[in-house]
This record gives structure tokens, sequence and C-alpha cells, in this order.
């Protein structure tokens, strides 16, 4: 596709259409969420050198999405249905009824788990593994078998409708890797402003995302164009 023809296409196909080659996007959630911008790629693409990326330019965690049926197949609860622990009680966040967290992991091939190869290993093996869950053909019990928790890679359960329950970078992630059919799994990393000390803003992610040649795109746009 010529760069003219690159630049007709609208905000979601711009970023459907980068997902879908493997490239990372930036995707900002509502103003009156988070208010917050993730760099967002497809599990699968992710290398060692996009972790270090995500280290270096976003700052915030690296998580891995996965939607509610690959979730309840491979065993993965909320945590915070299962930590028996005064901390994980009486939830009150600012910007949504509850989190997306999981557990943990690692991958069993991986040596500490925290090292930009072995999180891109751990990370790239979700990928298949989502789309072998989704289809019936791994369970719990494989996934113990090549995984291990706690480990270095933050895993998210998606909700159980995706945007029809709520709009996080979870749910905004997992539907955007839907519309460009790639496996169900989705990294999602908060950029962060060295700074303030805050969320980078709309403005500077923009401002990144030209400089990178990346696509950007808002959470009211994609919702509007994907639900």
């Amino acid at each position: 596709m010529s760069r003219t023809a690159e630049t007709d296409l609208g905000p979601t196909e711009r970023v459907v259409k980068s997902f879908r080659a493997g490239e990372p996007v930036l995707v900002h959630d509502f103003d009156d969420r988070e208010g917050e911008t993730d760099l967002v790629y497809p599990a699968g693409a992710v290398t060692p050198a996009e972790v270090a990326r995500m280290r270096n330019d976003a700052g915030g965690l690296v998580c891995v999405a996965l939607p509610n049926d690959v979730a309840e197949t491979l065993g993965l609860p909320f945590m915070d249905d299962v930590l028996d622990h005064p901390a994980a009680a009486a939830h009150d966040l600012a910007y949504d009824s509850r989190s997306s967290f999981s557990f943990t992991v690692n991958h069993r091939d991986s040596f500490t788990g925290i090292t930009d190869r072995d999180r891109a290993m751990t990370i790239s093996r979700l990928a298949p593994v989502a789309e072998l869950a989704r289809a019936g053909d791994y369970g719990a019990d494989d996934f113990g078998g090549e995984f291990r928790a706690p480990g270095h890679v933050h895993l998210l359960r998606g909700a159980p409708n995706l945007l029809e329950d709520r709009q996080g970078h979870t749910e905004l992630g997992l539907a955007l890797a839907d519309e460009a059919t790639l496996p169900p799994a989705v990294v999602v990393c908060e950029m962060l402003d060295d700074e303030t000390g805050a969320a980078l803003s709309k403005a500077d992610a923009r401002e990144y995302a030209v400089r990178h040649d990346l696509a950007f795109v808002d959470g009211d746009r994609l919702l509007s164009d994907l639900s």
C-alpha cells in the first residue's frame, strides 16, 4: 500500500492493519477513565527488542490480556476472586468496578523470567496457547506443564462480553485482535512520563506515534467502530 493510501485510512482501519502486520499500536482509553495510552502488541509478535521498547519507551507494567473463555479453559482466575487476604477486600477503584489481573507466569524454559529474552519467550508462547485453548485442545494441566507461577509476566482476564461489559485496555486490545483475526492474546503496557511522574499525556503519546510512524487511536473511536 502506498504512503498516500496509508494516510487515507481512518484511525481504526490503520490500527487494525498495523496490528495485523505484527506492529505495535497506541491506544488511548478514555479521558474520563484511566486517561492513559498503552502500547499494544499482538502477543505472538513480541521479541526481546519489543520488550526492551516497552521498558524504555513506555515504562508501565508489561501484561498479556487473554479473553474470558480462554482464561476459563486454562483455569486462570481473577486474582481478587481467589486471594484470601485483607488487602484483597473492598476494592475501591476510581476508574472501574474491578481489576482484570489474574496471576503472573514464566515459561518453564526461561531462567529468571525477567530478562527481555525470557519475557519475550513467555509472551510469544501465550499466543498459540490461547488459540489452542479456544479450540479446546489445551487445558489447565497443559498450561501448568509449560508455564510456572508466580512469574514475571502479568496475565489479565478480559470481561466475558468484552467491550459490552468493560472498556479497559484489556478489552480494547482483545477486540482489536479479533478484528485483525489474530490469536486472542494481546500485550498492553502503559506509557508513562519521566518528567511528571504521571501517565504520558495524550498529546505526547500522539507525538511519539508520529515520530515512530505508529498508528494511534482513541478508545471512543475504537469502541464505536468495533462494537
